[in-house]
């Protein structure tokens, strides 16, 4: 399998070249030369399969030879060993836990298999690998959990400061060993511009192996598409004749482009509502076809808070830039945090589950779609994205309720938090990466 840059101004590359640079050349995102196909029959095979069966049999299409097909098969075994339930809360309307990881956040799928084929890669060519990271909550404690102790690696978190949760804010600053965290006066767009002049910089690039393990480092974003993949393959065993309508929390649109890639591969899925929160800038451009990105807005669904969102651009390379053939696949609409408070609070109500903010967006928007679109969007799953302890305070907001916390998080509420503090100019952060080895 070969990728090449959205941009199409720097030479295609392997699997392992996609994974050790995260970002091409040219600043471009990498895409896959062509997207691999499944069969009816190989479809059929893997509904009675296992999560981690959906996962290798995606996996090996991408990564090829590249990897021994041995070696994957252990590489995803370690990495998924919790479940992934699709909870039903009323006829027809399910929710997809994607919390059951070790931090709480769907972003354990990606982090936790990037780590492990960066680990590989590393070794393979025997160089330390210094892993750039932007992240707006979730994104760095999956990230760090995922690399800890990974051989060959180090990683750099990047997160605005005041503006994670402080269970994110421990997760991400706590890790320890390998890991290094970055505290940024400013926002997540902030810390996503100062990553992206890190990876353009000649004289960096000649001291440190960098990569990225945001949705824009391609092997974070593969790994995305196995949930939806095994959960379109679910239903259909109940639902045969009506792919589900998928309603995604989005912020930087990394989990809603691996779901259009998992359609793409040919899995039973209808249709996609891309949720978001005030920061709609794909909402407005599916509406009117102009892409008009805005300042961050800051709401209480933090990790979607992402004015300029960087998977963006290959939905554009999906659907041809052509925002009308977008628009037959993927539905934008946005959710105020009233409207979120309302959902959390009579979600509870009707049936006793209690669900993230960002979810609670999901849900609402999946709501928002079938209203508009009578007898559409059946059935429907609203992945959700995050244990709602992660997010207690809004939780007490809605339901007047704690949420009791798992028991392998209080360890972590106990450690003292290590971060450095920085300013959102590039020439400070570049010093520090710069020292790394001193």
């Amino acid at each position: 399998m070969i990728f090449f840059s959205t941009t199409r101004s720097s030479a295609p590359v392997s699997i392992k070249k996609a994974t050790l640079e995260g970002l091409a050349p040219d600043g471009g995102l990498y895409v896959p030369s062509e997207v691999p196909r499944f069969s009816a029959e190989e479809l059929a095979l893997l509904e009675s399969g296992t999560f981690n069966n959906v996962a290798f049999a995606i996996a090996k299409k991408f990564v090829g030879d590249e990897v021994p097909l041995d070696t994957l098969s252990k590489l995803i075994d370690d990495c998924y060993t919790f479940d992934t339930p699709l909870k039903e809360l009323s006829e027809g309307t399910f929710v997809e836990e994607l919390f059951h990881g070790p931090t709480l956040a769907f972003k354990d799928y990606g982090a936790r298999f990037l780590a492990r084929m960066t680990g590989f890669f590393a070794a393979e060519e025997r160089q330390m690998i210094t892993v750039l990271v932007a992240t707006s909550g979730d994104t760095g404690s999956a990230v760090a959990y995922g690399f800890n102790g990974i051989p060959n690696t180090r990683v750099v978190l990047l997160y605005p400061s005041g503006k994670v949760s402080r269970l994110q804010e421990q997760q991400l600053t706590t890790a320890g060993d390998n890991v290094f965290a970055l505290e940024v006066r400013g926002d997540f767009d902030d810390c996503q511009r100062l990553v992206k002049q890190a990876f353009v910089d000649p004289d960096l690039k000649q001291r440190l192996t960098l990569t990225s393990a945001n949705s824009i480092n391609i092997s974070r974003l593969i790994p995305q598409s196995f949930y939806y993949g095994w959960a379109s393959l679910q239903l259909r065993k109940r639902f045969p004749g009506s792919p589900p309508l998928f309603s995604v929390p989005s912020g930087n649109y990394g989990n809603l482009t691996a779901g259009v890639l998992a359609k793409m591969m040919g899995f039973p899925i209808g249709h996609f509502v891309a949720a978001s929160n005030a920061n709609d800038s794909v909402t407005r451009y599916l509406e009117s076809g102009r892409f008009e990105p805005k300042p961050t807005v800051r709401t209480m669904t933090t990790a979607m808070d992402v004015g300029n969102p960087s998977n963006f651009s290959r939905l554009l390379h999906f659907y041809d830039n052509d925002f009308r053939k977008m628009g037959e696949q993927i539905s934008g609409i946005s959710v105020t945090d009233e409207e979120t408070v309302d959902t959390i609070r009579s979600v509870f109500a009707s049936g006793g589950y209690i669900m993230d903010p960002h979810t609670a967006v999901g849900f609402r928007a999946l709501e928002h779609y079938r209203r508009k679109h009578a007898g559409a969007g059946y059935p429907g799953v609203v992945l959700s994205t995050a244990h709602p302890v992660k997010f207690d305070e809004a939780i007490m907001t809605a339901i007047q309720r704690e949420v009791p916390m798992p028991e392998e998080m209080l360890e972590i509420m106990e450690k003292p938090k290590k971060a450095t503090l920085v300013g959102n100019g590039y020439a400070e952060l570049a010093r520090l990466l710069q020292n790394l080895d001193r």
